[in-house]
């Protein structure tokens, strides 16, 4: 039964692995304007999409109603996630071969990508120890990407932006999707984190 256990929980956490790659290739084609690594996000979804069916389908085995409810929203908010990547790549992909961003959003946008990668790293790490001080590392680290978020905003709304309407709106929208990923990450951390590895032996 303990193996049982160990393989529905790992298997939530590759799926949350899984998705902080499809980040770090979409926040790629986004800084570099990269199609390749665009395309390779858009077309992975379907894949992805296929992991988070079984993903469920394995969590969904268990005949604890708090667990199976967990593991439901856990799925749920890992697909989310995986929607906002797409969203980024499709987004470098439709503006090629310019950047979407200026050379002023790059900094930070670099900084945004990296630490979603990061939280989707930590939030892996919780689902498959529990561990509630990653889970306190993440609220902290989900405050400095909303602080980014807002360095954005204040820099495309300035009197002086001289990029444009639709270079603001599109850095705006780009930012949101940092943010909401860093959100559902922090989410699925605090779900999973009261679950114990007995809980999911049931």
């Amino acid at each position: 039964m303990g193996k049982v256990k160990h393989h529905r929980l790992d298997r939530l956490a590759d799926l949350c692995r899984q998705v902080g790659e499809a980040m770090r290739h979409a926040s790629v084609a986004l800084l570099d304007a990269d199609p390749a690594m665009a395309e390779k996000v858009i077309t992975g979804d379907s894949a992805l999409a296929r992991s988070r069916a079984e993903c469920e389908e394995q969590l969904l085995a268990t005949t604890d109603l708090r667990v199976v409810l967990t593991a439901v929203h856990a799925v749920d908010t890992l697909e989310r996630m995986g929607d906002l990547a797409v969203h980024i790549a499709r987004a470098a992909r439709r503006r090629y071969p310019a950047h979407v961003l200026p050379d002023e959003l790059r900094v930070p946008f670099a900084d945004m990508g990296q630490l979603a990668i990061t939280l989707a790293s930590t939030a892996e790490q919780v689902v498959r120890t529990g561990d509630s001080e990653l889970a306190a590392f993440l609220d902290a680290s989900d405050d400095i990407m909303d602080d980014l978020h807002r360095a954005v905003f204040a820099t495309v709304t300035r009197e002086d932006w001289p990029h444009g309407v639709a270079t603001a709106v599109d850095a705006t929208v780009l930012s949101q999707n940092y943010e909401r990923f860093a959100d559902y990450a922090v989410a699925l951390a605090r779900r999973t984190s009261v679950i114990s590895r007995r809980d999911l032996a049931a």
